[in-house]
């Protein structure tokens, strides 16, 4: 019996998750220290999917580099130009032998939510969600999907697709000139082809760069307990926490899971790091310093006496000594739309912040430089010098 095909579209850019996609798609965003298109190739496999096609495109190179250092075997199609997901998908159609699962490769997806659909023909996983109106909205009738309304101003319901569909190759010929899915999967509902609605168990998706910190606290539920690296005296460690080769966990430090550290870092001594905290690979983390709620990505520096808390760090950036995240509540413009946010700080790559600095509830660019002692409010550009 010949198995099942799955097609992940990860050619976007994920534009609403800057500054942190600048330099890498969303796609490779890492949540828990892994990209989460991984996480979606993990789960197939895990279904008995081996069988798997990936549509890469903006920064394809760093997507085509993590691939190839799984053992997992997949099938990459280029999409020289992002002109959209239906075209993606048209950029794979020669690949396609059979029934698929169609699935975006920059939302979580747990394995028992695609056991659920990969029975079905013509189906797609749903999800209720409170702010429906950044998704497409289904309307449902009998378990029957009979239209999709994507990113409407006010939505009609609170269903929406997860963008995750199980489809006979007939599907591909409802793509003709369309750019988007949606549209393609409204022309084969008209058609008289119905959709089933199956619920998902468990998706997540991140479309502002703060929404990151729930992903990330979502999947570090499931971190596994390893203890590599080197354990100072005195050191504290409670819950799942996973400690990865070459790093180093300095004296008198705690670390209260769930936490993940990567590979080759320095921790403390005398930090604390408190639960639902992420820290990539080769991050330095000087002493006296607190870390919470936070993901800090590869070779960050974050100096001593330092509170960071629901806080994203970008790779490459150096918070200086004393720093501090503030979380408040601000209105902020994203793509032209306004939105309502509450986080410490999200800053971007290869950020200099001198001593002193409190990020309050703020968005600092990639490549900006803060002098002494300055407190940072709402949005700071790319490259914008802070005097």
């Amino acid at each position: 019996m010949k198995t099942m095909q799955a097609v992940i579209l990860a050619a976007g850019e994920g534009r609403r998750l800057r500054p942190l996609t600048h330099a890498m798609p969303k796609a490779m965003v890492p949540v828990a220290n892994r990209p989460i298109l991984e996480y979606i190739v993990r789960a197939l496999e895990k279904n008995g999917i081996r069988e798997i096609i990936v549509v890469v495109g903006y920064k394809k190179e760093q997507v085509i580099r993590h691939l190839n250092g799984l053992e997992i075997p997949v099938k990459v199609v280029v999409q020289e130009r992002q002109l959209g997901t239906a075209h993606a998908l048209k950029c794979a159609a020669p690949l396609i032998t059979g029934d698929f699962l169609l699935l975006p490769g920059d939302n979580y997806i747990d394995t028992a939510s695609i056991a659920r659909i990969m029975g079905e023909r013509n189906a797609v996983l749903t999800w209720d969600h409170p702010h429906p109106s950044n998704f497409g909205v289904l309307m449902i009738r009998d378990g029957s999907v009979q239209q999709v309304i994507e990113k409407p101003s006010e939505a009609p319901g609170f269903t929406v697709s997860t963008g995750i569909f199980s489809l006979g190759p007939a599907f591909l010929d409802f793509l003709g000139d369309e750019t988007e899915i949606p549209n393609a999967i409204n022309a084969m509902i008209a058609a008289g082809t119905p959709l089933k609605a199956v619920p998902a168990e468990d998706w997540q998706d991140a479309i502002y760069p703060w929404d990151l910190l729930r992903l990330n606290a979502a999947l570090l539920q499931g971190v596994r307990q390893e203890r590599a690296g080197r354990i100072g005296s005195s050191v504290v460690i409670k819950g799942q926490v996973s400690i990865g080769r070459g790093t180093t966990i300095g004296p008198n430090s705690t670390i209260l899971g769930p936490v993940v550290i990567g590979e080759d870092c320095e921790i403390g001594p005398n930090c604390v790091v408190l639960p639902e905290t992420s820290i990539g690979d080769r991050v330095r983390i000087e002493p006296f310093t607190l870390i919470g709620h936070s993901l800090i990505l590869a070779d960050a520096c974050i100096g001593s006496h330092a509170r960071i808390t629901d806080a994203v760090v970008g790779t490459g950036t150096q918070v200086g000594d004393h720093a501090t995240t503030s979380p408040q509540r601000t209105i902020f413009s994203i793509e032209g739309e306004l939105i309502r946010a509450k986080f410490g700080a999200i800053i971007g790559d290869n950020v200099r912040s001198a001593p002193f600095c409190v990020f309050k509830n703020c968005i600092v660019g990639n490549n900006v430089c803060v002098e002494d002692g300055k407190t940072l409010y709402g949005e700071v550009p790319d490259g914008a010098r802070i005097i």
